[in-house]
């Protein structure tokens, strides 16, 4: 009897993982008859090999197959019954993507033969398709995992009350950079160039975060209209990075973990915008090509009534089963693989409450959260949460647990409401101090609330200050696409315009938008291109525009660099001056030990606001008094750091207010003032002067002496 090329493997480690001597392949699925290796020629156009995993173990289909090492091109046939009606799904005429699979090659080609039943027939979904999918789908690739980091440390930590984040994408930061050579533009060894970096640190952010990288297709219907899926949230492979931003596609995990390893260089971090919520596999009338085709029951949420459609809480067709162990185990495996070989410093969980669904709703004590809270690599990263999803119950700002933080679209809405006045003081109070009112449970921090005013979707922050209205026409959908409600003001004229006094309220505008981020409590969260007055020309809803509408552009004019120097200036106040970023929650309560209150609101009496201001809806100009001889920690002992003064004026005219009284050698230095974008000294006010504050602006004062 001749002996099998195959030998029995192990099922220690999910996916291929290559020993040096030939790779062991692992797949997952309980309701599988039989699963099939397939090995391809190195361009995964022809099929050269096909092998059955031998053994089963614990619910683990495993193998080795020797001489198979790095650069071996395969996918995955799974054999079991085809009963769509009861959940399963099982064709395997359709080649599949390994879930564990560490890198992806070629794309998908849309055809019938992706999909696992036949289009236009009769029986729909039902049906079953006999044809192969190989010549369309994407193939994966053994990977080499050896990489040298010359002795670098795993994360580079940042604290979190020194973080800063800048959202960016890998292709629309580099697309346009002129120092950049054209062949590595638009991707990871771009965005790793020296003077990307360069101009990164200037900025004074310490955390980049990416918008997805992991492996994901581009939908049919954009593809039909010439667009494609830019921001990246249709996700097909959750180990690998997406070779479509490598500038040497058979080096995609060099080329990722190279840049990976200059930003730590740098001292800067990484983190990797994730979507472990839902696959690009869609509803039941979309493709097979992974996860549906080998586990279809376990990996998504079907209706417990009828198994043959998908619970959709994510709007995207179908759910991942974060309730199932395997699925956890992946999701687990994921984001430790992320960390411990790519050296990855945090995640932002796109519709984060899905993650912590079970199948009563949404627990904040979830499967998943419960694990990721205990590991003991994910517990030292950060963990930032989208808190909401489209399913009943979906909107959970504040209550993610302790070690989590979260994007706060309450800061974000107060914020643009305060600033075309149509919010008051009442309103504004609560989110520029973290919005203890939500996050302050639990000994949460205040770095528990992600602060931002604008983010890849929506507006960006010059459109939002120049359009009333969405113009989404580029995206092929008359404009229908996009949320409606912008809470934007175009400051009197619906797009470009030339009149001075509109553009000169413009930019005062966005630099009221800058310093309340960057001043506020919490932790802010900056987007690409917005310290440049990028414009997306009033598209909010760009995620299909690989195109120069998403792209930034690095040929600006002197408006837009005196913008970015302005947010160095903020930025620089900020990592400057602690009491602008304190890691304990500002509440106002009289500390009697230190005979000190740590905030104090005034009105523009120079007088402390009172019980009836808090509720007048007219109240659209006040000042928050920071002491900074208030405690640091729980010991009882009074802080060296500087008072700070942020008087913040949402009324449309001029505000005459009182500087408010301290000791008789006392100034208060002017740090900021948004209406006067090149202040360069630091002028000196008396306590108790009276200040015209110009309407729509905001000020800082330090106080010394």
């Amino acid at each position: 009897m001749t002996r099998s090329r195959i030998q029995e493997g192990g099922a220690q480690a999910l996916g291929a993982i290559w020993t040096g001597s030939g790779t062991n392949f692992t797949v997952f699925s309980t309701s599988a008859t039989k699963v099939e290796i397939c090995l391809f020629d190195a361009a995964g156009e022809s099929e050269l090999e096909r092998l059955a995993l031998p053994e089963y173990t614990d619910g683990y289909w495993h193998g080795f197959i020797p001489e198979v090492g790095p650069g071996s091109v395969y996918g995955l046939r799974v054999h079991g019954p085809y009963d769509p009606a009861n959940g399963y799904r099982f064709n395997p005429n359709k080649l599949l993507l390994d879930p564990y699979a560490r890198g992806h090659i070629g794309d998908l080609k849309w055809a019938p033969e992706c999909f696992g039943y036949t289009l236009g027939h009769k029986d729909e979904d039902l049906s079953f398709d006999e044809r192969d999918s190989a010549p369309f789908v994407p193939k994966c690739v053994v990977v080499d995992p050896q990489f040298d980091w010359h002795g670098a440390p795993r994360t580079r930590h940042v604290p979190w009350d020194q973080t800063i984040i800048y959202e960016a994408h890998v292709r629309g930061f580099t697309k346009l950079h002129p120092q950049v050579p054209e062949h590595e533009r638009g991707t990871y060894r771009g965005l790793a160039a020296p003077e990307v970096i360069s101009y990164l640190k200037s900025l004074g952010v310490t955390s980049v975060e990416l918008l997805p990288i992991h492996t994901f297709v581009n939908e049919s219907h954009l593809l039909e209209r010439g667009l494609s899926n830019y921001w990246g949230y249709n996700s097909i492979g959750f180990f690998a990075p997406d070779p479509r931003y490598a500038s040497a596609k058979d080096q995609t995990l060099r080329e990722f973990k190279e840049m990976v390893a200059r930003f730590h260089e740098a001292g800067l971090e990484v983190l990797l915008d994730v979507v472990y919520n839902h696959t690009a596999e869609g509803n039941e009338r979309g493709p097979t090509l992974s996860f549906r085709g080998i586990d279809n029951r376990t990996y998504y949420r079907l209706l417990p009534d009828n198994q043959r459609y998908y619970i959709n809480d994510t709007g995207t067709g179908n759910t991942l089963n974060l309730s199932h162990p395997p699925v956890i185990q992946m999701v687990m495996d994921s984001l430790r693989y992320w960390v411990t070989e790519l050296h990855v410093d945090g995640f932002r969980f796109d519709l984060g409450t899905v993650l912590a669904r079970e199948l009563y709703g949404f627990d904040n004590q979830s499967g998943f959260l419960k694990a990721v809270n205990q590991d003991p690599v994910l517990r030292t990263v950060k963990l930032i949460a989208e808190p909401w999803d489209c399913g009943p119950g979906g909107y959970q700002v504040g209550s993610f647990p302790p070690g989590w933080s979260e994007w706060n679209d309450r800061f974000r809405d107060v914020v643009r409401d305060f600033w075309k006045g149509s919010a008051h003081a009442g309103e504004l109070a609560p989110r520029l101090c973290a919005s203890g009112d939500m996050f302050n449970v639990y000994g949460r921090r205040p770095s528990a609330s992600i602060n931002f005013v604008t983010a890849h979707d929506g507006f960006t922050l010059h459109d939002l200050v120049s359009y009333n209205s969405k113009h989404n026409e580029a995206n092929g959908d008359e404009n229908r696409d996009g949320p409606d409600d912008n809470r934007s003001w175009n400051c009197g004229a619906e797009g470009p315009t030339d009149d001075p006094g509109i553009n000169a309220l413009r930019e005062r505008q966005i630099r009221n938008f800058l310093a309340t981020l960057l001043l506020s409590q919490g932790t802010p969260m900056m987007v690409a291109g917005d310290e440049a007055l990028r414009t997306q020309q009033g598209n909010n809803n760009a995620y299909c525009q690989d195109t120069p509408i998403s792209w930034v552009r690095w040929d600006v004019d002197e408006r837009a660099r005196a913008m970015t120097e302005f947010v160095r200036k903020l930025t620089a106040l900020r990592h400057r001056h602690a009491i602008l970023r304190r890691n304990r929650f500002l509440t106002g309560e009289f500390d009697e030990e230190l005979e000190v209150r740590d905030l104090t609101w005034i009105n523009a009496t120079g007088k402390p606001m009172q019980e009836e201001e808090w509720k007048d809806e007219r109240m659209q100009c006040f000042g928050m008094l920071i002491d900074g001889r208030a405690r640091l920690t729980g010991l009882p002992q009074r802080g060296l750091e500087s008072t700070m003064l942020i008087i913040l004026n949402g009324y449309h005219d001029l505000v005459e207010f009182t500087l408010p009284e301290d000791g008789p050698s006392a100034k208060w230095h002017r740090l900021i003032d948004t209406n006067i974008p090149d202040l360069n000294d630091e002028s000196t006010f008396k306590p108790g002067e009276v200040y015209g504050v110009t309407g729509r602006s905001l000020l800082l004062f330090e106080l010394k002496g």
